[in-house]
Parts: C-alpha cells; sequence; structure tokens
C-alpha cells in the first residue's frame, strides 16, 4: 500500500487463540522522501486500544514496552515492524484474529498522514507475511 510518500508493505498478524486478548501486528515501512518522518499512532476495530511496542532485552529476559513519541522512519529508509523488535500491539481484541482474515488498521504518520494498511492474519507460529517459520536452517 503507498500512500503519498509512504510505502507499506507485507503487514501481516498472528493468528490468536479464542480467549487471547492481545495480539501482534508487523509490517515494512518505507519512506520515499527526503524527510525523516515518525509513525506516531495506530488505530483498529479489532481492539479497544492498539499501541507501539517494542521488545528489550532486560537481563536476558524479553520485554515488550509502549514506544514513547512514536517509531522513526529515517529519510529514504525503511524501518521493520516484526517480531522480537518494533511492533503494533493489539490490546483487548474484539474477536480473535484468524487465520486467513486480514485486518485494517489506520497508521498516523507525522508528515504522511494517515495510512490505511490491511493486515492479513498468519498462524500462531508465523514470523513473516509469508506465515513462514525462521530459524530452520
Amino acid at each position: 500500500i503507498r500512500a503519498g510518500t509512504i510505502t507499506v508493505s507485507g503487514a501481516w498478524a498472528r493468528e490468536t487463540a479464542p480467549a487471547q486478548k492481545a495480539g501482534g501486528g508487523f509490517m515494512t515501512i518505507e519512506n520515499d522522501t527526503g524527510h525523516p518522518d515518525r509513525l506516531l499512532s495506530a488505530t483498529s476495530g479489532v481492539a479497544d486500544k492498539v499501541e507501539l511496542h517494542t521488545v528489550s532485552m532486560d537481563g536476558g529476559v524479553m520485554r515488550m514496552r509502549r514506544v514513547a513519541g512514536g517509531i522513526a522512519i529515517p529519510a529514504r529508509g525503511t524501518v521493520e515492524l516484526r517480531p522480537g523488535s518494533f511492533h503494533i500491539m493489539f490490546m483487548g481484541l474484539r474477536a480473535p484474529l484468524r487465520r486467513g482474515e486480514s485486518v485494517p488498521v489506520a497508521l498516523r504518520f507525522a508528515r504522511a498522514g494517515t495510512v490505511t494498511a490491511r493486515l492479513v492474519v498468519q498462524p500462531i507460529g508465523a514470523m513473516g507475511p509469508d506465515g513462514g517459520h525462521h530459524g530452520h536452517h
């Protein structure tokens, strides 16, 4: 999906279990301009709240935390939202995310404005938009 200066590709979410109240969304964001931009927030009708999160290591323990001030998208650069890094966190899911469905998410950028992406739901253990499992070499 291209909207002005921002291109969103490979957007996907991970399938959730029926009782699960949170889910993750991932994508690649490309900025085609000479000006940096910033992903400020995301919203979606599938959840009560949507936050931008990152994962940090704290004494060998992976911790998710909310990103304050958004995610910087460098000028003529690309940022990958992926498992174990920056991602979109759906909190208070209104229904499970089911494989094969697509989830609309409105992404709000500082410069580019709002871009609506559709995240295709992949199997629970997926590590990428094609449902692939990385790490099997």
